[in-house]
């Protein structure tokens, strides 16, 4: 069961195409886990073709209409709410629940063509492995991480923001735990050092505005490489 997911502000952003690509990114490979966010993102788009149909061309109206369409939802929500929770989720097929393993989302395969594993990863620690998908110049870095049964990455804080989607495995930080299809933002005031759970590797999709800092004396050697291969022009 997913627990964590995008705040309504970006999953109304996404429904109207005005959220930035890398981050859209991350939603999209969210929505392929959460049925809950699917219902909802349906229903922001039915919303704002509502209002579009009725929108004059008038530039005020135009710049009112995002607050207009959360007022709209907050009306709806109570009304659709049961029939989310009353919805029922479609039997995988045999193929969809030997590919569950390890199952890349559809979002990312522009990216990863058959596996995980042909991937160019760039081994950090012994445990802790990252393979970058995609720099936009002078913004975000679209990355992959991976990190072994029961180990951690090392302390560390963030430079700007972050947006980390379990793919496979779980971990845990001071926060919570996080499971697969789990959507986490965090800031630049966050420090946390991520612990993966016993059971199996994690690997996560991350979208970071700018690099992460270890903190660590001995990870801080491992900043100037982060800092090297991530496009933040202020870095």
């Amino acid at each position: 069961m997913t627990l964590y997911h995008p705040s309504i502000e970006m999953l109304t952003d996404y429904a109207a195409g005005s959220l930035p690509l890398a981050h859209s990114l991350c939603v999209s490979a969210h929505l392929e886990h959460c049925r809950e966010c699917q219902q909802q993102v349906r229903k922001l788009e039915m919303v704002g073709s509502h209002l579009f149909d009725q929108a004059v061309t008038d530039h005020h109206h135009l710049n009112s209409l995002k607050e207009s369409l959360l007022k709209k939802l907050t009306q709806a929500e109570s009304k659709q709410d049961e029939e989310v929770l009353q919805a029922t989720i479609e039997p995988k097929t045999t193929e969809e629940k030997f590919w569950d393993n390890y199952k890349i989302p559809n979002s990312l395969r522009q990216f990863i063509s058959n596996s995980y594993e042909e991937l160019n990863w760039m081994r950090l620690s012994p445990s802790f492995k990252i393979a970058t998908l995609h720099n936009e110049k002078g913004g975000a870095q679209i990355a992959l991480t991976r990190v072994k049964a029961g180990s951690h990455m090392p302390h560390h804080a963030h430079t700007g923001e972050e947006i980390t989607l379990v793919l496979e495995g779980a971990f845990s930080d001071e926060s919570g735990v996080y499971r697969k299809g789990d959507f986490i933002s965090r800031d630049a005031s966050h420090k946390h050092k991520p612990i993966v759970t016993k059971d199996a590797e994690c690997i996560c999709l991350t979208v970071l505005d700018a690099p992460i800092e270890f903190t660590g004396w001995l990870a801080r050697l491992l900043n100037p490489i982060i800092r090297r291969y991530h496009p933040y022009s202020g870095a």
